[in-house]
């Protein structure tokens, strides 16, 4: 008898073709959606100097990069605005000429078989950079929505595919439903920022958003690291106020919580891979510490496997080119 098992899982490994043929989670880049970071002007892009690669530009310079991720096959963009002005209300946010509205007008224009998510918060568009009105040092729920809301109906008249409210108020998503059925927009799905945990990770995207709280923190309405039973009720709950896709946000430290999720919702999962990850692999691969390449497409392999079917992220376009070709 032999000394070795009959099953020898080194078989399947010997070559490039078994390990494809016998692969078991798969990345395509029509599971990639890519952020963008717009504002009025023409010709303007300001790179993020925390984020390689990535800028601030007008929507000229924004219709390059949706060209750019289309042509590699990227399933979408997300919107994120830089108004001109901002105030305690963050009023830009349901301008009707403001730089999202204005950019998806653009992209649904230009591009229209791109799916054009919006990005529905008020960080960016306050004063003092919290997600909502701010009063004796708190984030009010109720009287949020109601901005919300309107930020929400402004991005589906101008034609957004899909609208993505990422503030963590309470009961948003059935509010958002409930307007956009009452306006006509019964077909826009929603996006929900599910399970968005307050922590380190969000640094970078604070400079290309220009959204960093002049006091405090996000602690008091966004989710605490150590949740994962909470994680999961607040996506059941999203999901029984009439979200379409959940999600999980940051996607690499919380893959335990990305699983869950996809488990008892058995929805669409999406998972936002953060600036603070994509950072961290940037800059590690510019000092030459790693393979940037193979550790990028791993950190997003890991997020699939975890059971994402969408991922977030500001490798879209250089990871759907690597994936086109092999």
């Amino acid at each position: 008898m032999s000394q070795f098992p009959e099953y020898r899982p080194r078989r399947l490994r010997r070559t490039a073709a078994l390990r494809n043929l016998v692969r078991e989670t798969r990345l395509h880049p029509s599971q990639l959606i890519l952020p963008l970071f717009v504002r009025s002007g023409k010709g303007i892009r300001t790179p993020v100097e925390s984020m390689t690669g990535v800028a601030q530009t007008s929507i000229d310079e924004m219709l390059k990069d949706a060209r750019a991720a289309r042509d590699a096959g990227v399933g979408g963009v997300l919107l994120f605005g830089i108004p001109d002005t901002k105030d305690a209300t963050g009023s830009s946010a349901w301008d009707e000429k403001g730089p999202v509205q204005e950019a998806v007008r653009a992209l649904k224009r230009e591009i229209p078989d791109l799916v054009v998510v919006t990005d529905v918060c008020m960080c960016e568009y306050t004063d003092h950079g919290h997600c909502g009105i701010l009063r004796d040092g708190e984030v009010v729920n109720d009287e949020t929505i109601e901005l919300l809301v309107k930020e929400a109906l402004s991005h589906a008249r101008a034609g957004a595919d899909i609208v993505a409210p990422s503030d963590m108020m309470d009961g948003r998503v059935a509010a958002i439903r409930d307007a956009l059925d009452a306006q006509g927009y019964q077909h826009t799905p929603i996006m929900s920022y599910s399970a968005k945990f307050a922590g380190p990770f969000y640094g970078p995207f604070r400079e290309a958003a220009e959204s960093a709280p002049k006091s405090g923190d996000r602690r008091g309405y966004q989710m605490d690291a150590g949740n994962g039973d909470e994680a999961v009720r607040e996506a059941m709950q999203d999901v029984a106020e009439g979200a379409d896709i959940v999600m999980v946000k940051p996607a690499g430290p919380f893959l335990d919580v990305i699983h869950r999720v996809k488990e008892a919702t058995g929805y669409p999962v999406a998972a936002y891979q953060v600036s603070g990850e994509f950072a961290m692999i940037q800059a590690a691969a510019e000092r030459g510490w790693i393979d940037g390449e193979r550790t990028m497409m791993d950190s997003l392999l890991s997020i699939r496997r975890a059971g994402a079917d969408i991922i977030i992220t500001y490798f879209a376009t250089t990871a759907a080119r690597l994936l086109a070709a092999r």
